[in-house]
């Protein structure tokens, strides 16, 4: 378990520059059929508002598309700083703004205050805060720094989760708040750090704390008065979850009855993780959501044989009952903490000559798993950075060819396992363009030795069973901003970063630019089509936030985004914890070394135009 991360609140606001390429690198891996003004055969199934940023990913999908082109190849050099605003909480600013209606609306992490900010007006000027005051103490139960990801907007509301699991809604004009819903307990160390997503009357939201053996659950609440309406938990009997008549799933593995409980040993479901604390996507044209749950408590696989179901698992529901229509477990009897929270985007495209609507799922595997959304059939499945663990996957039968050198058990060290527990990627969000079939992924190269070690549950406490050390993996790089050709599954290019991992969300816009952020604090503007850097400017902080963009009052577009670096990863530039100690922060300090010399705590939205 993580070093308590004791927060030391600073206001970080670095002379910002404009500056040379600096350590990334360009790799051309060719294979891209798709060409500038040639669309490639992808329908989007829920466009992002016109130039307002209402939901988490801008759109139900998942896209992190957005179709605004003022800004584009030709003169996104000339982006230049129009506004910032410090958050004054020196912590990791997971997540985005908002934007409806004139208005940007920044959530930070814990207090978890709500700021609203005039577009209208130069500078930005604020307009009003909510403050939520949350319970303190869901501060030291919070597994990897007390982040928050974002909110939703609906019927006037703006609505998020704050740290000690309450979920709000507040008046998107006035900052009043219009209710607030206990969904989770920091008694049995439950948090909520998830960004919530509402479908049509419903707020859909999860919970967080996994390596605290919480039981993981989705939860849907009333819109218009914060009233629990259903409750679908990870693991347990199928009335627990939520599985009925009409659940099923593709697979054998995946089908029976009570797998929640029989995959597991006695009572171990009721400790079992798969916390949902990542994104939920909606497809109105299937009306399902879908989801991926987290690891199965604990790390040490011998203390939980079977397959461990619902952990690791993505689900589709009906958004209005919770019921589940498939799941398909991505890794059964997981050894490795393989969160599958990652983003779920929903499209229709040209699939080996026929259209599909398909879910596409870069995994914290290492691997893109393309799934039909319909069925949950798996489609594909490449690995996008160095892998081990697993040869490939079986797609006649859903499953991982496992190496088992790369298993551990109690006491036995697993070593040199690709990737690490942080995954081929993190939570952070890709992105993917239509103009050009590309997903832009924030990958990681990290790899672990990995032992199973004995633990004891006591409510609230870390319940982990493991001992876990990290490094960078092969090759000279720890981070990757990749293209991925989806159609043809395979890498086009890549823009590597030696020293860090990407740890920033993805944007890609109808102008072919792409937009993401480094750890080291460079926000970068790139080519959608051949990775050139086509603009960069160093911020005041390392940037684990996810830019967005919009159209502004004046008409004109503009990008934003968060620099304060932190999470699980960036927790390492915290003045607390020891780079010495190679356990500390669940493991991740031998893969941060150089953290602490290239940025500092910080928090701080930026905005650029033209």
């Amino acid at each position: 378990m993580t070093e308590r991360i004791e927060g030391v609140v600073l206001t970080l606001i670095c002379t910002l520059v404009l500056a040379s390429y600096g350590r990334a690198q360009k790799i051309n891996g060719g294979g891209n059929t798709n060409v500038p003004g040639q669309l490639p055969s992808i329908h989007l199934v829920s466009p992002e508002p016109d130039g307002q940023w209402t939901l988490p990913a801008g759109d139900y999908a998942n896209t992190r598309y957005s179709p605004l082109n003022q800004i584009n190849t030709q003169n996104v050099k000339n982006l230049k700083m129009v506004g910032s605003m410090s958050t004054g909480i020196a912590r990791g600013h997971e997540g985005q703004p908002l934007v409806v209606n004139g208005t940007m609306y920044v959530i930070t992490p814990f207090p978890n205050n709500l700021i609203a900010l005039d577009l209208s007006k130069p500078g930005f000027p604020m307009k009003w805060k909510y403050e939520p005051h949350p319970d303190p103490r869901s501060q030291g139960v919070a597994c990897c720094d007390v982040v928050n990801r974002g909110a939703s907007y609906a019927d006037g509301k703006i609505v998020y989760a704050t740290l000690d699991n309450h979920i709000v809604a507040v008046d998107a004009n006035t900052g009043k708040e219009v209710w607030r819903t206990l969904v989770g307990d920091i008694h049995i160390g439950e948090t909520t750090t998830g960004a919530p997503l509402i479908v049509r009357n419903i707020v859909i939201t999860g919970d967080a704390g996994g390596e605290l053996g919480v039981r993981g659950k989705v939860v849907g609440l009333d819109l218009k008065t914060g009233k629990e309406i259903w409750r679908a938990y990870s693991t347990g009997p199928d009335k627990d979850v939520l599985i009925g008549p009409d659940f099923k799933p593709f697979y054998p593995k995946d089908q029976g009855k009570d797998l929640g409980v029989t995959t597991w040993p006695p009572d171990g479901w009721k400790l079992g993780g798969g916390t949902v604390w990542g994104w939920i996507s909606y497809d109105p044209e299937t009306d399902l959501i879908f989801y991926g749950t987290g690891n199965p408590g604990v790390w040490n696989p011998d203390m939980r044989p079977g397959d461990n179901k619902w952990g690791i698992t993505i689900f589709a529901r009906k958004p209005e009952t919770g019921e589940a229509k498939w799941a398909f477990q991505v890794v059964p009897h997981d050894a490795w903490d393989y969160d599958e929270i990652m983003e779920n985007i929903a499209v229709d495209m040209d699939w080996h000559g026929k259209m599909r609507k398909l879910l596409i799922h870069p995994g914290r595997s290492g691997f893109v798993f393309v799934l039909d959304r319909e069925t949950g059939e798996l489609l594909s499945a490449e690995k996008f950075q160095p892998v081990n663990w697993a040869k490939a996957y079986d797609l006649k039968t859903g499953m991982p060819e496992v190496d088992p050198a790369k298993v551990t058990h109690t006491g036995v060290i697993a070593r040199e396992v690709c990737p690490s527990s942080t995954g081929g990627k993190e939570f952070v969000p890709s992105a993917l363009s239509p103009r050009t079939g590309l997903l832009y992924i924030p990958a990681h190269n990290t790899c672990m030795d990995h032992e199973g070690i004995d633990a004891n549950y006591i409510a609230g406490t870390p319940y982990l069973g493991s001992s876990t050390t990290m490094y960078p993996g092969p090759g000279g790089y720890q981070g990757e901003l990749v293209a991925w050709d989806v159609a043809n599954a395979k890498q086009v290019w890549g823009v590597k970063d030696p020293d860090l991992p990407v740890y920033s969300g993805v944007l890609a816009t109808g102008g072919d630019v792409v937009f993401y952020g480094t750890m080291e604090g460079w926000f970068r503007a790139l080519d959608a089509h051949t990775g050139a850097i086509l603009w960069q400017m160093k911020l005041g902080s390392g940037i684990v936030g996810d830019p967005i963009t919009f159209k502004g009052p004046d008409g004109q577009q503009y990008v934003a985004v968060y620099s304060g670096v932190g999470g699980w990863m960036g927790a390492a530039a915290q003045p607390s914890i020891s780079l010495a100690d190679p356990y500390a922060a669940l493991g991740i300090t031998g893969a941060m070394k150089k953290i602490k010399q290239l940025t500092a705590p910080g928090g701080t939205l930026y905005v650029f135009g033209l």
